[in-house]
C-alpha cells in the first residue's frame, strides 16, 4: 500500500443550513444550478469530482495550477448567476496538496483532513490555499492574480499551525474578516503534538448531547482518550460559543480546595473582597456564552461535581465537558462513556485495516517513530492482533507503536504477555502516570477503597466476562453487586447488557493488571478452584439443553462463558484435579461440536484423558464420556483411527460399567467409522445393533441417530427410496424431541437424495431450510454441508459462478472446523464448476489434490459420489491435451493442503 501526491479542493456553501430554513422551494432549484456550475469548472479544468456530501464538493487534481483554475472559475461563474430570492449563493473554496491514499474512487490520509480544516475558516466567495499548494502554483500564478499572505493559523485539528493564503483575482471579492481560526476566536485550547485520529461517531453523539443539556461528563478507562476527544469537541463547537472555550487542568491540583482557584486562574478571573472564588467566577460568567473543560477530575470529584452544579444554576449560557473515570453525580448531568477505538474484524489485510481506527493510530505512530515502517499485508495480522490484544486503548497502542524502531509487529505481539514491561518509555513531557502502562492503571487503582480493589482483584479470575451469579459464587464477597457497580462508575469494569442477563467484563489490560495484584495480595488458587466449580456446574446444567428446543439459547450461553471454561480446564489440569478435569471436558464435547471448534476440543479431551491416565483414574463414568466425546470429535475431523481407539477403548469400559446407553452410543460411533471407511455392510451391522439397543431402552435420541446412520449407508448405496424412508423417520422423530440440529440434517440428507435423483428445485428448498436452521445455531460443519449441496445444485442447473461461490463459502468452513473429509468434497464440487467456467487446468489441480488428501485421511469416495466423481474427471479430461492434463494432476497432488485451498480460493 503506497500514498501519491494530489492536489485536493473542497467546496460548501456558506450558511446553507440557514438558506434552506429560510428558502427551501428557491434552494432546492439553486443547489441543482450549483451542483452543475460548480462540477463543470472542476472537470474543464483537468479535475474529478470524487464525493459530494450536501452541498460540498470534493476534488482531486494531478496539476495544483488546474485546481487554482477551477476556484476561480467556480467563484467568477457563481457570481455570475442569478440567485433570486436568495440572494446570493456564497460558495468558500480551500485548496491544499499532499499525499493520500486512493481506494474504490475515493482518498484517505491526513491530507484530505487538513483541507477540510482549511476550508472551515474561511468565507463565502474565499479561496484559500495551504503553504503546500501555494508553492506548487507560486511561480505559475499570471501577474494580474496575487497570494495574500494570512499568517499561520491554529485550526480545529488542534495540531501544527497551518500558514494560509489567499487568492486574489480581479472582479472577486478581496477584503474579508479575519479567518474563524483558534488564533482569532477566544480560547485556552492546547496546541496538540499529534494527530487526531477517528472518532467520528463519538464526535457527533456528543456535540448532540451538549447541544441539548448544560453538563457532560466523558467517563472511561485511564488512557481511553477522554481528554483528547474532549479537546477535539471544545475545537469543533468553538465557533458557536461567542465567549470562547475554555480549558481547565486538574492535573496538578491535590487540595480539593483549589479548584475554584484554578478555573478563576484559567479565566483572567481575580478574586473580589466578600466574595467566595465560586461566587467571582458566576458574577464573570453570567451573561457569558462559553464552554468550559474541566480535565482530569477523577481525584477531585466531588469539588468539580460542586461547582459545576453551582455555575450552571446561575450562569444560563454556560456549558461544561468534564473528563473523569466516573461520573461527577451532580443534576443535570449527561455521562458519556468513551469507549476504546474502533478495532478489526474479519479481514487483515494491509487495505482493509487502513481503515480502522486503532491501526490507524498504530501506523501513523509507528511512522512517526520509525519513518521507513508500513503496513503491509505481511505484518497486517499482528498488527490487527496488537491493536486487540491492547482493547483499542489510545495511550497503549500509543506506547506499543514506537517499538517498531527494534521490534518487528509479530514480535511486539509475542512480547503482550508481558506488555506491563513492553509498554513504557512515553514521551517525557507527558505526565508520570501517561509515561507507562502500569503507572497509568496504578493511578486509578490508588483512588480506590480497599474493599473495592479487594473485589477488582479477585474478579481477574473470570476471563472473558461474568454475571453477578457468577461474581457472587466466586468471590464470595459481601454486597458484590454494590461495589461492582462502584467499580463499573469507576470505568474499572464495563456492565454489557444481553437480552435478559446483565454481564460484566474488564478490559484485558486492566484485568491482566489485576491479575498481577491477585497473585501477590490474595489466596489465587482457592478462587481459580471456586471458579473452576462453578463452571463445571453451569457446563453440567446446560449439557441436557443441547439435545432440545433450547439448544440455540444454550448454545449461545456456552460460547459467552468459552473464555472462562478455557481458564477453568486450565487450572484444572495444572493442579492435578483430573477427575474434574474429565468431568468439564466431557459436559462440554457436544458444545464444541457442534460450534466447530474441533481441534481445540481435541486437545482438552485428549488432555484430560492423558491427567486421569496418570493418576489411575481409568474406571469411571468421567472418562467414558470423554472418551466418547474424543473419538465422535476426531471422527468429525477424519481422524479415524484415534476416532476408532477411543469408541472401542469406551466399549469395554461401558461393558465393565453395565451401561447399555453408552453402549448403544459407542455401537452408533462404530457405524460411523465404518461408513466413512465405505465398509457399509459392517457399518449397517453396528447400526442396527445400537437401533435395537436403543428401542428396547426406549431412547428416543439414540434412535433418531441410528436411523440416521442407516438413512446414510442406503444413500451411499445409492438405495434412495430407502433411505428417505430412514431419513423421514429420524426427522419426525427430531421435531418430536425439537432437535433443531437434528432437524436441519435431516434436511439436509433429504436435500442430498433429492440432489443425486436430479430434483433441483427440492435440493434448493431443503438445503436452504437446513442452512438457515444452522446459521442460527452456529453450526459450522452443518453451515458447511448444506452450502456443498447448494453449490452442487447450482452446478448441475448450469449456474458454475454461483456454485463457486457456495462452495468456496463451504470450503472456508471445513478449513476453518478441520473437516478434511469436507475439503475433499470442496475440492470435488469445485473442480466441476472451474471445468464448467473454462479453469480446466485449476480444476484438475483440485482433483488431484482431492484424491491425496482422501488417500492420506483414508476416507474413500462411496458409489454414489464416485460416479459423480468420473464424470467430473470426464469433463476435465475432454477440454485439455493429453499432457495438460496429468501434469496438472501431479501437481495438485503434490500440493501441501494449504496451497491446496489457497488456489482453490482464488478469484483470478
Amino acid at each position: 500500500m503506497s500514498d501519491s501526491t494530489f492536489t485536493f479542493l473542497f467546496t460548501d456553501i456558506e450558511g446553507s443550513t440557514k438558506l434552506w430554513e429560510q428558502f427551501p422551494a428557491a434552494m432546492q432549484a439553486a443547489l441543482a444550478r450549483h451542483d452543475a456550475c460548480v462540477r463543470a469548472c472542476i472537470t474543464i479544468n483537468r479535475g474529478r469530482v470524487f464525493k459530494t456530501v450536501g452541498d460540498a464538493f470534493y476534488a482531486v487534481f494531478d496539476d495544483a495550477l488546474g485546481a487554482l483554475d477551477a476556484a476561480i472559475a467556480i467563484q467568477r461563474a457563481l457570481r455570475a448567476e442569478t440567485w433570486d430570492a436568495i440572494g446570493a449563493l456564497k460558495v468558500r473554496v480551500a485548496i491544499h496538496a499532499g499525499a493520500a491514499e486512493e481506494r474504490d474512487a475515493d482518498y484517505f490520509g491526513p491530507t484530505l483532513n487538513r483541507v477540510a480544516r482549511v476550508l472551515a475558516v474561511g468565507h463565502g466567495e474565499q479561496i484559500l490555499l495551504s503553504r503546500a499548494a501555494r508553492d506548487l502554483v507560486s511561480a505559475r500564478v499570471p501577474a494580474e492574480i496575487a497570494l495574500r499572505d494570512l499568517g499561520e493559523h491554529r485550526l480545529k485539528d488542534l495540531v501544527r499551525p497551518e500558514h494560509i493564503y489567499q487568492l486574489v483575482v480581479p472582479e472577486l471579492p478581496a477584503d474579508f474578516p479575519a479567518l474563524r481560526s483558534l488564533d482569532t476566536l477566544p480560547n485556552n485550547l492546547p496546541a496538540q503534538i499529534t494527530s487526531f485520529i477517528g472518532r467520528e461517531r463519538e464526535l457527533a453523539e456528543i456535540k448532540s448531547l451538549i447541544a441539548k443539556s448544560h453538563l457532560i461528563t466523558l467517563t472511561g478507562a485511564g488512557g481511553i482518550g477522554k481528554s483528547r476527544l474532549a479537546l477535539q469537541t471544545a475545537a469543533d463547537l468553538l465557533e458557536t460559543f461567542s465567549d470562547g472555550a475554555w480549558f481547565v487542568s486538574f492535573d496538578s491540583v491535590t487540595d480539593p480546595a483549589r479548584v475554584p482557584q484554578v478555573i478563576a486562574s484559567t479565566l483572567n478571573v481575580r478574586e473580589e473582597s466578600g466574595q467566595s472564588f465560586s461566587a467571582t467566577i458566576a458574577n464573570h460568567l453570567r451573561a457569558h456564552h462559553a464552554l468550559l473543560l474541566f480535565d482530569n477530575c477523577d481525584h477531585l470529584a466531588d469539588a468539580c461535581a460542586q461547582i459545576a452544579e453551582e455555575l450552571l444554576h446561575q450562569c444560563a449560557r454556560l456549558k461544561i465537558i468534564a473528563t473523569c473515570r466516573a461520573p461527577l453525580g451532580t443534576t443535570g448531568e449527561n455521562v458519556y462513556r468513551v469507549p476504546p477505538l474502533a478495532l478489526p474484524r474479519d479481514v487483515f489485510t494491509a487495505d482493509a485495516l487502513a481503515q480502522v481506527e486503532a491501526v490507524r493510530l498504530f501506523v501513523e505512530r509507528a511512522i512517526a517513530a520509525f519513518p521507513d515502517f508500513a503496513l503491509t499485508d505481511a505484518n497486517a495480522p499482528a498488527i490487527a492482533q496488537i491493536c486487540t490484544r491492547l482493547d483499542g486503548i489510545p495511550l497503549a497502542i500509543e506506547l506499543a507503536a514506537p517499538r517498531v524502531k527494534v521490534l518487528s509487529a509479530e514480535e511486539i505481539l509475542e512480547r503482550l504477555a508481558d506488555r506491563f514491561r513492553l509498554l513504557t518509555g512515553g514521551s517525557r513531557t507527558a505526565l508520570p502516570r501517561q509515561q507507562t502502562l502500569r503507572a497509568l492503571i496504578d493511578w486509578s487503582y490508588d483512588l480506590l477503597d480497599e474493599r473495592e480493589r479487594a473485589l477488582l482483584r479477585r474478579l481477574s479470575v473470570f476471563v472473558g466476562g461474568w454475571t453477578l451469579d457468577a461474581a457472587e459464587f466466586v468471590t464470595r464477597a459481601h454486597d458484590v453487586l454494590d461495589f461492582l457497580t462502584r467499580l463499573v462508575d469507576k470505568s474499572l469494569a464495563l456492565a454489557e447488557g444481553q437480552a435478559a442477563e446483565t454481564r460484566y467484563r474488564m478490559l484485558e489490560t486492566i484485568r491482566q493488571y489485576a491479575q498481577d495484584k491477585l497473585l501477590h495480595l490474595d489466596d489465587a488458587g482457592e478462587l481459580r478452584q471456586r471458579h473452576c466449580i462453578y463452571f463445571l456446574k453451569f457446563a453440567e446444567r446446560a449439557d441436557p439443553f443441547l439435545r432440545g428446543p433450547h439448544q440455540g439459547e444454550w448454545l449461545n450461553r456456552l460460547e459467552r462463558e468459552h473464555d472462562n471454561f478455557r481458564a477453568a480446564l486450565g487450572w484444572a489440569l495444572e493442579s492435578e484435579s483430573s477427575h474434574i478435569a474429565l468431568l468439564l471436558s466431557g459436559a462440554l464435547w457436544r458444545f464444541w461440536m457442534m460450534r466447530g471448534n474441533l481441534s481445540e476440543g481435541r486437545e482438552w479431551l485428549d488432555a484430560a484423558l492423558a491427567k486421569a491416565e496418570a493418576s489411575g483414574d481409568l474406571d469411571s463414568p468421567a472418562r467414558a464420556r470423554v472418551l466418547d466425546g474424543a473419538g465422535a470429535l476426531a471422527l468429525q475431523q477424519r481422524d479415524l483411527a484415534r476416532a476408532q481407539f477411543c469408541f472401542e477403548t469406551n466399549l469395554v469400559l461401558l461393558r465393565k460399567l453395565g451401561d447399555k446407553r453408552g453402549l448403544g452410543l459407542a455401537l452408533n460411533s462404530l457405524g460411523n467409522i465404518a461408513q466413512d471407511r465405505g465398509e457399509y455392510a459392517d457399518a449397517q451391522t453396528f447400526y442396527a445393533s445400537a437401533l435395537s439397543l436403543r428401542r428396547e431402552l426406549g431412547d428416543k435420541w439414540g434412535i433418531a441417530s441410528s436411523l440416521g446412520g442407516l438413512g446414510l449407508v442406503a444413500l451411499n448405496r445409492g438405495e434412495y427410496a430407502r433411505a428417505r424412508e430412514l431419513f423421514e423417520e429420524n426427522l419426525a422423530l427430531r421435531r418430536e424431541l425439537g432437535d433443531t440440529q437434528g432437524v436441519a440434517s435431516a434436511f439436509n440428507n433429504l436435500a442430498a437424495i433429492a440432489l443425486y435423483e436430479r430434483e433441483y428445485t427440492n435440493v434448493a428448498a431443503l438445503s436452504a431450510h437446513a442452512l438457515r436452521l444452522f446459521r442460527e445455531l452456529g453450526s459450522k460443519r452443518g453451515i458447511a454441508a448444506a452450502l456443498v449441496n447448494q453449490g452442487r445444485a447450482a452446478l448441475y442447473t448450469k449456474d458454475p459462478a454461483r456454485a463457486a461461490q457456495a462452495l468456496a463459502e463451504s470450503l472456508r468452513v471445513f478449513n476453518q472446523v478441520g473437516d478434511r473429509a469436507g475439503i475433499a468434497e470442496c475440492f470435488e464440487a469445485l473442480a466441476g464448476a472451474f471445468c464448467a467456467i473454462g479453469k480446466v487446468v485449476r480444476a484438475a489441480q483440485l482433483l488431484g489434490a482431492a484424491e491425496a488428501l482422501r488417500e492420506k485421511i483414508g476416507v474413500p469416495l462411496s458409489p454414489i459420489e464416485r460416479d459423480t466423481y468420473t464424470a467430473t474427471v470426464a469433463a476435465v479430461m475432454k477440454q485439455t491435451d493429453p499432457y495438460t492434463f496429468p501434469e496438472a494432476w501431479a501437481e495438485g497432488r503434490a500440493f501441501a493442503l494449504d496451497h491446496a485451498i489457497a488456489i482453490a480460493l482464488t478469484k483470478d
